[in-house]
């Protein structure tokens, strides 16, 4: 049988299974979200849900997406129903729960059905709208309001404001809580500026401009949380004989979770108030710490691993994570160096070592396949954006020394990034295998390589180049010695024995 409100009932109990009551199939829909990703089934409508379960919020979800299938989809047969399957490590556990979510309630086309959207906006029972629509969907464009529908997602957005402040006369009290997700630092900044052009652009009045700044706050906020989507043929086969149905809209996501929304307006709090059931919701009145810890000790991590985990013949994270020599290295990493170069003035260590532990139980889930290489791709500027802060403040602080866990992620990086160009690529090898580089200044460090015979020459000479990290970085005391000593390990004795030899100092 396929999953659908029909069904409810007939769903087998499961202790690791939750279904909704009829009760919450039939919640007024209080949410407007553009886009159908499993990012945001995953994360914000997760978090509805779980709160509709604990009768909190009370709202459901109206989704917009912005192609139009020309027919019923798995939505429609669904009644919007799909299950979410949780598979990680949580405080040294291993989880794997399955969750039938009824936050959406219903599936609009912007293409085809574009006044039932704008009906969306007339309800007064409206109070949030949500959206991930890439990095290139908060861009200004040429939209009209009265277009049917607007190109863009701001020009789509803009005339849902529009058709609001019509409907309810301009009233403060009709005004929604807007939360961009994506991955754009201020999103809800940005969003609101284009909004507030766009609308001067289509000359709407004075009135309509001093509503969209006064009655509706736009939230920047963060999200965090692994959701690969669809499970693989034989795991979701297996996963609907225990389940006992079929499912076309099932995804998976780690146990792991974070949106961090920036608001100072306790209203926005009230309004949110899915907040209450999840610790992975956080509203506070800034969010930049919580920026400043995915980006230097998850990604940053990720950065300084990567080209030694392949060096080191494994290929996923998983794999890498399995070794208890690499699990000890990014625990030094993380833990000792990185988190130590992370905490200041908003961010305490304890806080930097909290979220590095939880890095750490994300690495290490059973049910992830992240390969390496994928985690490699620009290497250069993530090492350049996620890293190069931390090594000045690190080695600046005294801290740093040749055995430091950054210098050898460094020193591999520069190895991994050893190539020959065959043709249009540019080619790494490692352990017999040969593997592309996908990075921007694959060029450059290649001509480093066979500019120089001695590693050490090779690191200098990166470590020189403005063009790569806009300073010298042989200026920052004590790295360029350290890092030097590593590659020449690295070169001279191979990734393992220096994997080795790190985790005993």
């Amino acid at each position: 049988m396929q999953l659908s409100k029909t069904i409810i009932a007939s769903i087998k109990k499961d202790p690791v299974l939750s279904v909704p009551s009829e009760a919450q199939l039939e919640l007024p829909e209080k949410v407007l979200q553009f886009g159908t990703g499993v990012l945001l089934r995953g994360l914000p409508d997760y978090f509805i849900d779980k709160a509709n379960k604990q009768h909190i919020f009370n709202g459901r979800v109206v989704v917009v997406k912005s192609t139009d299938t020309g027919g019923a989809d798995a939505f429609d047969t669904q009644n919007g129903l799909y299950t979410i399957c949780v598979r990680g490590l949580e405080e040294g556990k291993q989880v794997n729960e399955y969750i039938v979510n009824s936050a959406i309630s219903r599936v609009l086309s912007a293409k085809s059905q574009w006044q039932q959207i704008l009906e969306v906006a007339q309800n007064p029972q409206l109070e949030v709208v949500i959206s991930n629509t890439t990095e290139m969907g908060i861009v200004m464009s040429d939209d009209k309001v009265t277009d049917q529908p607007p190109a863009s997602f701001p020009g789509k957005l803009l005339a849902v404001l529009y058709e609001r402040f019509k409907t309810f006369k301009g009233s403060r009290e009709s005004g929604l809580v807007i939360i961009p997700t994506e991955l754009i630092i201020d999103n809800g900044r940005q969003l609101k500026d284009i909004i507030v052009k766009l609308a001067e652009q289509n000359q709407l009045e004075a009135a309509f401009i001093s509503w969209l700044n006064d009655a509706n706050h736009f939230c920047s906020s963060l999200v965090d949380r692994i959701v690969p989507g669809k499970l693989a043929g034989d795991d979701l086969e297996q996963t609907q004989q225990q389940l006992g149905y079929t499912d076309d809209l099932m995804i998976m996501s780690e146990v792991f979770r974070l949106w961090a929304i920036e608001a100072a307006d306790p209203r926005v709090a009230e309004v949110l108030s899915f907040a209450k059931t999840d610790p992975g919701v956080v509203i506070a009145p800034d969010i930049e710490k919580f920026r400043e810890l995915k980006l230097r000790l998850l990604n940053g991590t990720h950065t300084l691993s990567c080209g030694l985990a392949y060096l080191c013949g494994f290929e996923t994270v998983k794999a890498a994570m399995a070794d208890k020599n690499f699990d000890a290295f990014v625990t030094k990493l993380s833990k000792t160096e990185l988190a130590r170069a992370v905490a200041g003035t908003n961010i305490s260590y304890e806080e930097a070592c909290k979220f590095a532990d939880a890095v750490i139980e994300r690495f290490k889930n059973p049910f992830l396949e992240h390969k390496w290489l994928s985690i490699s791709f620009a290497y250069t500027s993530k090492m350049l954006m996620r890293n190069v802060p931390l090594i000045k403040k690190y080695y600046g602080s005294g801290e740093g020394s040749a055995s430091s866990a950054i210098a050898l992620g460094f020193a591999a990086y520069l190895l991994f990034m050893k190539s020959k160009q065959e043709g249009t690529v540019y080619m790494g090898s490692a352990n017999g295998t040969q593997y592309v580089i996908n990075d921007d200044k694959a060029a450059v460090l290649s001509q480093k390589w066979n500019a120089h015979t001695d590693p050490a020459a090779v690191a200098e000479a990166v470590l020189a180049d403005t063009g790569l990290w806009n300073e010298d970085l042989n200026q920052v005391p004590g790295f360029a010695e350290a890092v030097k000593q590593q590659l020449q390990f690295l070169t001279q004795s191979g990734a393992q024995a220096a994997l080795q030899n790190i985790i005993k100092e």
